[in-house]
């Protein structure tokens, strides 16, 4: 048989928008020879819809949207990922469902099992459960349709503990099927890939049929997905592995002929850590700009890593000349840092201006000389340059109608070493979820085949420059160390004393544990950070501002 897999980047809401994208990869994997047309999951609506699920006519609106996708539809089935309003009058509004949709009609409608509520899902919040998977039968065979999150039970995989009696992978294999798929928006982050192939090929040798995993692609809000869509043998061999972190269209065979057919795997399907991180960070840059409306976008350039690694994201996201870069310098900056700035606006190609900030921060200071005279000068003095800037961007993000990128890494708002309303302004978080010595690591590997970023951004100590002679480390353990007490803290949730325990001093552990919590306030007002880890700062950690608990 063979199967098309249709994995295609959707925009949340753009019923009409996506509805065309469907029906273009329909017809195009019909004509490759496709036997059946298989999209991800919630294609018709994108995901995550969230509370668009609340609107009174959106369900309604999807439903009819996937009926006219439908009417499309010919001889050659499709399985479309859509919500499907629940009529019974009890439970919620609606189901997370897969349509099989034939000659015209949807002959069947499938709806997920198992409803995700950690991390940045909230499923159960819109979504009423199905107690067990559909199978249908198609030309002979039983294919058995699951969602997503309904084939995330293996043993390995520690969220399994959160359902109780609806296994649908054992359901399934009580019904002898010959084929399952699974319709997926399953979010990237790194060092997920392994586990997915490993939880599909188990789950084919399990089920002993072949499954195919049709998963989502691109970027929406924080959240990006990576595609890497999966066909396996029975016996969970890999038949084909779809491109990561792009569209692809691709027929697939499963059956008899596979035993002289080659395996499929596009060049970016398995590749190193680093190209995944900057993958996808250039396609959360250029989907979040795009999708809402951005052709241009605009950053700081300080001469440090963070700024540079930032313009070299937008400027492979949107193209050189759709990005602006702006050095801001103060009477502390260096002259180094001037001249990285440049060099690297230079050799990237980016429109590039100077604009002093040194009268700026005079008339503020002026300005505020009556009510801080005697008292002592301090970080206050400090953030008005970092908020001169936050001004002067937000006014050229104003005026050019370009998207304003903030260039803070998570080790720095993790701490809170980051000026609220000045280096923390923008629009999109770009690395926010990027771990200083990961920021070293991608650099380092942006310049691996010849020098982008200039290498004395890389090699110099960082430093704010917001007083002179200023460094990190005055105020921060080093980078090494804070990181790997961050990911221990932030990322596993481990508690002081866990910390201490491995081997890390108490004073540093307690002193940035401290300032992790004190800094939630910060967080809050920060613009959309990519997502790139397990844990993101944002959607997938929700800690209160105001509380009390100290671990």
């Amino acid at each position: 048989m063979r199967i098309g897999l249709a994995q295609i980047n959707t925009i949340v809401g753009d019923l009409a928008g996506n509805s065309r994208r469907i029906l273009e990869a329909y017809h195009t994997l019909v004509a490759q020879g496709a036997e059946l047309v298989l999209y991800p999951e919630l294609v018709v609506s994108g995901y995550p819809p969230r509370d668009l699920l609340f609107k009174k006519r959106f369900i309604a609106d999807v439903e009819r949207t996937t009926q006219a996708i439908a009417a499309e539809i010919g001889t050659v089935p499709a399985i479309v990922g859509y919500t499907e309003a629940n009529q019974t009058g009890q439970g919620r509004a609606a189901y997370n469902a897969a349509a099989f949709c034939h000659q015209g009609k949807i002959l069947t409608s499938a709806r997920k099992c198992l409803l995700p509520t950690y991390d940045i899902f909230d499923e159960d919040r819109y979504f009423e459960p199905a107690a067990e998977p559909t199978v249908i039968v198609f030309e002979g065979k039983r294919i058995g349709l699951t969602i997503c999150e309904d084939i995330w039970t293996h043993a390995m995989i520690s969220t399994r503990r959160l359902y109780h009696g609806v296994v649908p992978v054992q359901q399934l294999a009580a019904q002898h099927c010959d084929l399952m798929v699974n319709l997926s928006a399953s979010p990237w982050n790194h060092g997920k890939g392994s586990l997915r192939h490993k939880l599909i090929g188990d789950t084919a040798q399990q089920l002993g049929c072949p499954v195919i995993y049709v998963n989502a692609i691109g970027g929406n809000d924080e959240i990006i997905f990576d595609g890497r869509s999966v066909a396996c043998d029975a016996e969970g061999q890999i038949l084909g592995g779809l491109a990561a972190f792009r569209e692809e269209l691709k027929v697939i065979t499963i059956g008899e002929a596979t035993a002289t057919q080659a395996p499929y795997r596009h060049g970016t399907f398995e590749q190193e850590e680093l190209a995944d991180i900057y993958d996808a960070l250039v396609l959360g840059v250029r989907d979040y700009a795009q999708k809402t409306g951005f052709k241009k976008a605009l950053l700081g350039l300080s001469g440090g890593i963070d700024s540079a690694l930032t313009a070299v994201i937008a400027a492979e996201a949107l193209g050189p000349k759709n990005v602006i870069g702006v050095s801001l310098p103060s009477v502390i900056s260096s002259q180094h840092s001037k001249d990285d700035a440049r060099i690297l606006a230079q050799q990237l190609g980016i429109e590039y201006h100077t604009l002093s900030i040194a009268d700026t921060v005079t008339a503020a200071e002026q300005t505020l000389a009556p009510i801080f005279t005697g008292r002592v000068r301090d970080i206050a003095e400090e953030n008005i340059q970092a908020r001169a800037r936050g001004l002067l961007l937000m006014a050229i993000s104003n005026k050019f109608g370009a998207l304003l990128l903030t260039t803070g890494n998570k080790s720095e708002l993790a701490v809170g070493y980051c000026t609220l309303y000045g280096d923390m302004c923008g629009g999109l978080a770009v690395i926010s979820d990027v771990f200083k010595m990961q920021v070293y690591a991608l650099s380092r590997w942006i310049n691996r085949h010849g020098e982008i970023i200039p290498a004395s951004s890389i090699e110099k100590a960082p430093s704010a420059e917001l007083r002179p002679d200023q460094t990190d480390q005055d105020s921060l353990p080093p980078y090494e160390m804070l990181d790997a007490i961050l990911k221990g803290y932030v990322e596993e949730g481990l508690a002081r004393a866990d910390l201490v325990a491995q081997g890390f001093s108490s004073a540093i552990v307690n002193d940035v544990v401290r300032k992790v919590d004190l800094n939630e306030y910060k967080r809050k007002q920060a613009a959309p950070g990519l997502k790139i880890t397990p844990l993101a700062f944002g959607v997938g950690r929700r800690i209160p501002i105001v509380q009390k608990y100290v671990s």
